[in-house]
């Protein structure tokens, strides 16, 4: 919203102004929610938003009149008195109405800290259980309320809930919690278990709302009712609803056989492993736009090989490499379970894409990427990917143990590497960034987030700098990086696999690379070893 410097048209305070030309104290204080009617004030009889019959500007002036005459203007929180004796006002910045109370002139009541520290719950273990009459019919939705404000009184006395809260303590002490956090939790777990009784379960989907609204991560919430064995996950998988869309338009014989096949690669089998959940869209993807191409077959045993090859000969690239993976992967499982007579894809090799040739980036690129790294963490990102050639991956699944700053080593996916002078600095302005941020998390991960320092995991890829849009992201990077050190030493791949921990068949790939670079594709002979 455009903004201009202006007196306001509500309080005349000179200052920064919306495009209505009031300031931000006074949009908010005419915001919808807050239901302050209009009507004319007492005080200064304008036409305004009146709060208790006064207008902002009045109770701007009373806050004034208040901190001059009360001996203590912590005590004196009441403003009804000085608004009824208002003659006159005093215009103001919009800047300087942000005032910090006068230093403190009477003795705290809970003596020279503060308020004393809250005393963790009583250790609690699981309730003794007794005969229960199992209920006849599944109860329906349940809509939980705030029963009581931890604040003002004890909690509940209520077994489950005081063994709820003992391990929602001991969780918090073991991964550092914030208290903020803790608090959160706490009025959650007040919220469900208040009332509960056995056998009752507890859905996730009738206290998805309250997680929310108390700010806590839900996973958490089922992490600690899971202990406790009485949360139902009824939540809907989200390859099911996803699933349902893109199967929509298929026959009934191939929307039941897919889906089987996609919870088959999803959950794993006694003899397959599961499989994660992008590599569960992309083949279930790549199945879905085969079958819309073969309209005239109802059924997996009507596809002949000839429609395969016809429709693998369509694609190209990775696209064609993934769905030749994909209908093997799924006819293989459709005679296992004897849903066609043959195999249309046995013995169907795809065409090998050849290995890209990678150019050295420009160095305009990489002062780029350097650029847009400006947060801390980003600028360890670039560090790690462009010094050290580490993936995005194994910079997320860097620990505090793989860093050794006495000795100026680092260990990535295994291979310890030299610190040089650059990453060492980067390093501690990251570590003296995160004991500030975070100083109680448990997380052994170097990088830490909001959301990963209350667990153990590492930071979400989406987390990390990605450097979208530019030449230079952290993967083209990290090949760069290696690209560098092949042209620079040769194109010797022993030696590549000894600085970076490349395989026998990635280290040739790289110097291979880096032969086409240096303009000698086939040498006649070795590299000199240094």
């Amino acid at each position: 919203m455009p903004r201009t410097v202006t007196s306001c048209a509500h309080c005349f305070a000179w200052g920064m102004t919306f495009a209505q030309g009031i300031c931000q104290p006074c949009y908010n204080f005419a915001a919808p929610h807050k239901g302050y009617p209009r009507g004319e004030c007492a005080a200064c009889h304008r036409t305004q938003r009146l709060k208790q019959g006064y207008c902002r500007l009045c109770w701007c002036q009373a806050r004034d009149e208040r901190a001059r005459l009360a001996d203590d203007a912590r005590s004196a929180v009441l403003l009804a008195p000085y608004l009824t004796g208002i003659r006159w006002q005093q215009l103001f910045l919009s800047l300087s109405d942000r005032r910090q109370a006068p230093p403190r002139t009477t003795p705290r009541r809970y003596g020279t800290k503060g308020r004393p520290h809250r005393q963790p719950p009583p250790h609690a273990g699981r309730p003794r259980s007794t005969w229960l009459q199992e209920p006849l019919l599944p109860p329906g939705p349940r809509n939980y309320r705030a029963v009581v404000d931890l604040r003002t009184g004890p909690p509940p006395d209520n077994p489950w809930l005081a063994w709820g809260l003992h391990l929602a303590h001991t969780t918090a002490e073991a991964r550092g919690w914030e208290p903020t956090a803790q608090r959160a939790m706490q009025r959650v777990l007040v919220t469900l278990l208040a009332e509960h009784r056995e056998p009752d379960r507890i859905r996730v989907s009738d206290f998805a709302a309250v997680a929310a609204r108390q700010c806590i991560n839900l996973d958490y919430v089922i992490e600690v009712l899971s202990t406790m064995d009485i949360v139902d996950d009824d939540r809907p998988a989200s390859l099911e609803g996803w699933m349902a869309t893109r199967l929509a338009g298929l026959p009934g014989p191939w929307r039941r056989d897919l889906s089987s096949w996609a919870r088959t690669l999803r959950d794993g089998s006694p003899r397959s492993r599961p499989r994660t959940y992008s590599t569960v869209r992309a083949y279930t993807a790549a199945a879905i736009d085969a079958a819309a191409t073969w309209p005239q077959r109802d059924h997996l045993r009507e596809v002949t090989r000839a429609d395969v090859t016809t429709h693998l000969a369509t694609l190209h690239g990775r696209r064609r490499e993934t769905a030749t993976t994909a209908l093997r992967a799924l006819f293989r499982w459709a005679k296992t379970h004897k849903l066609v007579f043959r195999n249309p894809t046995h013995g169907l090799r795809g065409p090998k894409v050849p290995d890209p040739i990678w150019p050295l980036l420009e160095p305009d690129d990489i002062s780029a990427s350097v650029t847009a790294a400006t947060t801390i963490q980003a600028r360890l990102c670039v560090v790690l990917a462009a010094v050290h050639a580490a993936r995005p991956g194994q910079i997320r699944a860097l620990h505090l143990d793989d860093i050794d700053l006495a000795a100026h080593r680092i260990a990535i996916a295994g291979n310890s590497r030299p610190l040089d002078d650059l990453t060492t600095q980067t390093l501690l302005d990251w570590l003296a960034y995160r004991r500030g941020r975070w100083p109680h998390t448990a997380n052994p991960h170097l990088l830490v987030s909001s959301a990963s320092a209350m667990g153990h995991a590492p930071v979400s890829a989406t987390w990390i700098l990605n450097l979208r849009g530019l030449p230079g992201t952290l993967e083209r990077l990290r090949i760069d990086r290696q690209l560098e050190e092949a042209v620079t030493t040769g194109a010797d791949p022993l030696h590549l696999a000894a600085v970076f921990g490349l395989s026998e068949g990635t280290a040739i790939r790289w110097a291979t690379n880096a032969r086409q670079l240096i303009g000698d594709p086939h040498p006649d002979r070795l590299p000199e070893i240094p």
